[in-house]
C-alpha cells in the first residue's frame, strides 16, 4: 500500500470540492481530491448544466412565439433529438477528461476511488481495481461528497426502477408518458422540460408546487404547467408503485386513484452521501448530515469541532443550503480559512467575514428554470415573519412595467420585496415571470449589502427595461 501526504485532502471532486482544493493551492498549500465517479460532480453531468440545456431550447422557442415577426419565422416544432444532443454536449458526453485536465493545470492531485476516513487526518482510498492508497493531511480533510436522490420506502417503488434526477437529466429518449412524484424544484423543472419535449406528464404534488417559495410564485408556475398540458394533482400522494411485464408503471394514490406512465420520476428530496466515507472512525454517524460551525468545521455530538478542528464539510453535505452556487461560496470560505489557520494568520469569522458563509443564513439566491422562471433571494414574507422581523410586503405587477411589454406580448409576472421596517432594508425579493433569472443579482446585492431604501432611490433603472420594476416597487412603498 502506497502513502502520500498533502496539506489538504478533499473527498469529492464536484464543484465544491474543486473550489476548496483550488483555494488551498492558491494559498500556497498542496491539495489532493478523491473521487469515486466523474470529476466535476453532480452539477456537471446530472443536474445544473444538463437540466438547463434540456430547458433552454423550449424557452427560446416560447420567447420567439410571443413576438410578432419572430413568431412568423418559426415554422417547425421543437426537435427533441437535437435538444438531447445539445444536452449531451453540456454534460461532456459523461466524460471527465476536461475536468481532469483542469485539476492538473491547477496543481491538484487526483486519486480515483472510494475514500474513507480511517483515523485523524488520514484517508484510505480503494480504487476500482481494489488497490488501496493511504493519504495523510497535514492540516485538513474536507468532506464535499454532496447528496443523492432520496428514494422513499414506498411499496413497489424500488422494484419499478424509478428515475431519479440523474436519469431524468441523462435520458436517451423522451418517454411518451412521465409521472412525477414530487412538487419541488426538480419536479417542476423536469415537468416543464419533458412536457415541452412531447411527454404526457402527470405530477403528484402532495405538498403543492414549489411549496418553499412565495405562494403566488407556486400558483403561477402551477397555472403555467397546466397550460402546457401537465396534469398537476395538488395534494395527491403516491401509496404504491408497480411496473408490469409490459413496462407500464402504475401508481396508486392514497385516495385510490391510479396513474399510468412509461417512466416514473421520484423527486422528493435528497440524502447525504456520507454512508461509506468512514465517519464512524471519528465518532460521527454514517449516512448523517454533517453539522458545521461558521467556518465550516465539522462539529461532533458535543457541539465542538471534531478533533483539533481538522475536519471540514462544504456544500450539500452540511445541509445548510442545497445549491451548487452556495456550495461553491462555502468552498471558497473553507479553502481560505484552512490556509489562514495553516499559516497562523488571523481568522476573519465575524458576520460577512472572509472566512464564513454568512449568506447561507438570509441571502441565498435561487432560480427555478420553469416557465415562467422563479427568481428569489433572501426570506419569503412568511419566513421573515417567523424570524421575528417587523416587515412590510410590497407587491407589483411585473407585466405593467414598460420593459416587460416590449420583452414579450402578453408578458405576465409578479414582483415582491419584503422590507425590514426597523432597518429600512430589503430582506427578501421574489420575481416570477419570463426571463427573470438575469434580474436576480441586483436584488442579491441589495439584500447582501443591506442597502437602505433611501439609497436605492438613487439606483436609477434604465428605461425601458424590466428592471424598472425596482422604481415601481419603491414608489409603491413610498418615501
Amino acid at each position: 500500500m502506497s502513502e502520500h501526504t498533502y496539506d489538504v485532502i478533499v473527498l469529492g471532486a464536484g464543484p465544491v470540492g474543486e473550489n476548496v482544493a483550488d483555494r488551498a493551492v492558491q494559498g500556497g498549500l498542496s491539495a489532493a481530491i478523491v473521487e469515486r465517479e466523474l470529476v466535476g460532480g453532480e452539477c456537471s453531468y446530472w443536474a445544473c448544466m444538463p437540466t438547463k440545456a434540456l430547458l433552454r431550447s423550449a424557452a427560446a422557442l416560447r420567447a420567439a412565439r410571443q413576438l410578432p415577426g419572430a413568431r412568423e419565422a418559426v415554422t417547425g416544432e421543437l426537435d427533441a433529438a437535437a435538444v438531447l444532443g445539445r444536452r449531451d454536449s453540456f454534460a461532456s458526453h459523461w466524460k471527465d477528461d476536461g475536468q481532469v485536465a483542469w485539476l492538473e493545470s491547477a496543481g491538484i492531485a487526483l486519486h480515483r476511488g472510494q475514500g474513507r476516513i480511517v483515523a485523524e487526518k488520514t484517508v484510505e482510498v480503494t480504487g476500482a481495481d481494489g488497490v488501496q492508497v493511504t493519504l495523510r493531511a497535514r492540516h485538513a480533510v474536507v468532506v464535499a461528497t454532496g447528496t443523492g436522490a432520496l428514494v422513499p420506502d414506498l411499496p413497489g417503488l424500488r422494484e419499478a426502477a424509478p428515475w431519479t434526477s440523474r436519469e431524468a437529466a441523462a435520458a436517451a429518449a423522451v418517454p411518451g408518458r412521465l409521472a412525477i412524484i414530487g412538487g419541488g424544484v426538480v419536479a417542476s423543472e423536469m415537468a416543464t422540460a419533458y412536457a415541452a419535449l412531447g411527454s404526457t406528464v402527470t405530477m403528484l404534488a402532495r405538498d403543492g408546487v414549489l411549496p418553499q417559495a412565495e405562494p403566488f410564485a407556486g400558483e403561477r408556475v402551477t397555472e403555467a404547467l397546466r397550460e402546457a398540458g401537465v396534469s398537476v394533482r395538488l395534494g395527491a400522494e403516491a401509496a404504491s408503485v408497480h411496473r408490469d411485464e409490459t413496462g407500464t408503471v402504475r401508481i396508486t394514490t392514497a385516495d385510490g386513484g391510479q396513474v399510468e406512465a412509461d417512466e416514473v420520476l421520484v423527486a422528493v428530496g435528497r440524502t447525504p452521501n456520507t454512508q461509506d466515507i468512514g465517519l464512524g472512525a471519528v465518532g460521527l454517524k454514517p449516512g448523517a448530515w454533517l453539522t458545521v460551525d461558521d467556518t465550516l468545521r465539522v462539529l461532533g455530538a458535543d457541539g465542538t469541532p471534531v478533533g483539533d478542528g481538522w475536519l471540514y464539510a462544504a456544500g450539500d453535505v452540511n445541509h445548510r443550503v442545497l445549491l451548487t452556487h452556495q456550495g461553491k461560496y462555502q468552498a471558497r470560505a473553507a479553502g481560505d480559512v484552512i490556509v489562514a489557520r495553516a499559516k497562523g494568520e488571523a481568522v476573519d469569522d465575524g458576520r460577512w467575514g472572509r472566512h464564513v458563509a454568512t449568506a447561507d443564513e438570509r441571502a441565498v439566491p435561487q432560480v427555478v428554470f420553469t416557465d415562467p422562471e422563479l427568481a428569489s433571494v433572501g426570506l419569503t414574507a412568511a419566513a421573515a415573519e417567523a424570524a421575528g422581523i417587523r416587515t412590510r410586503v410590497v407587491d407589483y405587477d411585473l407585466g405593467a412595467v414598460a420593459g416587460s411589454s416590449l420583452h414579450a406580448d402578453g408578458y405576465r409576472g409578479h414582483a415582491r420585496m419584503v422590507v425590514d421596517e426597523d432597518r429600512k432594508v430589503i430582506v427578501g425579493f421574489t420575481l416570477v415571470g419570463p426571463d427573470t433569472a438575469e434580474l436576480l443579482h441586483a436584488a442579491t446585492i441589495a439584500v447582501v449589502g443591506e442597502v437602505p431604501l433611501d439609497r436605492l432611490w438613487h439606483a436609477v433603472p434604465s428605461y425601458p427595461t424590466i428592471s424598472e420594476v425596482w422604481l415601481r416597487l419603491l414608489e409603491t412603498y413610498g418615501r
